[in-house]
C-alpha cells in the first residue's frame, strides 16, 4: 500500500495559470498539462501501482479561492475514495491569515498549509518575492496561526536559502514542517551537491521537520535510478526512514515518465531499505505526519 503524500488536481476554473500564453516554469515546457487533471485519471494513474490513500497539495489557484479549494479538493477526491487529507493555500503575511485558515478548518480533510517560498536568481525558478520572505514579522505572525491550529506547513525552498529556513524553524520548534521535494537540489555541482548535503544534516538536526521524497524530476526532467537514487538514499541517511515519506508530485512528473515507472524507479532507490523501512516510507510515516489512519 502507499500513501502517496504530494499529489495535485486540477479543473481549468480553478488553475488560472492553464489560461493565457504559457509562462516560464521551474519544470519546463508544460504544453501537455495545460488541461484538466481530473481525479478519476490520478486514480488511474496510481491506483494500479498500489496507491490507497493520498495528500492533495494545492495549485495556486486564484485569490480568493483558497477556502473552495479545499472544499472541492476534498469532494472531488471523496469521489475515488483517495484523498484523505488537503495542505491548502494561505497568505500568512495576510492580516485576515486566521480568519481564512478558521474558514479552511471547517472542512475535516485540511491538514496543513503550503505558501511557496522558494526564490532563485534565475527567474523561471523564482516564485517567493524575496529569499528570506519566511523572516518578515508579519508572515511569522501568519504563520503562529498555523502553529495555534495543530496544521503542519510544508517548507519549499533552495539551498541558498536554508539558513534563512533553518532560523524560520527554530521560531517554531512545536510546529511540523514538511521539506519538500527532498530539498530542492538544483545544482548537481559538486559545489552545489555539498551545499544541499551540508543543509541536510542541519534540518536532520531538527526533529519537528520531516522530508518528502518527491519531484525528483524537476529539474533534470527525468525519472531515471541513477539520478533519483543518490538524492533519495542521501535524505534517507540524513533522516532515517522514520522522517521521509513518499510523494509523486502527479501531475507534473507526468510530463516525462508515467505513475508506473515513477513507482519502479521509487522502489529500486530504496531496495536497500527493509521491507519495515520501506513500508515506513511508503506508508507509515505520510499516514501519521498527515493523520490519515
Amino acid at each position: 500500500m502507499i500513501v502517496d503524500a504530494h499529489h495535485h488536481i486540477w479543473r481549468r476554473d480553478r488553475t488560472p495559470w492553464l489560461a493565457g500564453p504559457p509562462a516560464p516554469r521551474i519544470f519546463g515546457e508544460y504544453g501537455a498539462l495545460r488541461r484538466d487533471y481530473s481525479i478519476e485519471e490520478y486514480a488511474a494513474d496510481g491506483r494500479p501501482h498500489g496507491v490507497t490513500r493520498s495528500v492533495y497539495v494545492q495549485v495556486n489557484v486564484a485569490p480568493g479561492d483558497e477556502v473552495e479549494e479545499v472544499e472541492w479538493a476534498a469532494a472531488a477526491g471523496a469521489r475515488e475514495g483517495l484523498v484523505q487529507g488537503v495542505v491548502a493555500f494561505a497568505d500568512l503575511a495576510a492580516p485576515d491569515a486566521g480568519d481564512v485558515l478558521d474558514r479552511q478548518l471547517a472542512f475535516s480533510a485540511l491538514r496543513g498549509i503550503r505558501q511557496q517560498l522558494h526564490w532563485h536568481l534565475n527567474p523561471a525558478y523564482r516564485f517567493a518575492p524575496a529569499p528570506d520572505s519566511m523572516l518578515r514579522p508579519e508572515w511569522q505572525r501568519g504563520l503562529g496561526q498555523v502553529a495555534a491550529r495543530g496544521l503542519l506547513f510544508e517548507l519549499q525552498v533552495f539551498p541558498s536559502q536554508y539558513g534563512h529556513a533553518l532560523q524560520l524553524v527554530d521560531a517554531f520548534p512545536d510546529l511540523t514542517f514538511v521539506l519538500l521535494h527532498a530539498g530542492m537540489l538544483e545544482d548537481r555541482s559538486p559545489e552545489g551537491w555539498g551545499t544541499w548535503r551540508n543543509g541536510l544534516e542541519r534540518f536532520a538536526e531538527r526533529e519537528n521537520v520531516y522530508v518528502k521524497l518527491s519531484g525528483l524530476g524537476t529539474f533534470t526532467h527525468r525519472c531515471a535510478v541513477g539520478e533519483w537514487r543518490p538524492v533519495t538514499e542521501r535524505v534517507l541517511d540524513s533522516f532515517g526512514p522514520d522522517r521521509c515519506m513518499f510523494g509523486s508530485n502527479f501531475p507534473i512528473e507526468k510530463l516525462w515518465t508515467t505513475y508506473g515507472t515513477l513507482v519502479e524507479v521509487f522502489r529500486a532507490c530504496i531496495a536497500s531499505c527493509t521491507p519495515a523501512e520501506q513500508r515506513q516510507i511508503l506508508h507509515d510515516v505520510a499516514a501519521r505526519v498527515y493523520r490519515i489512519g
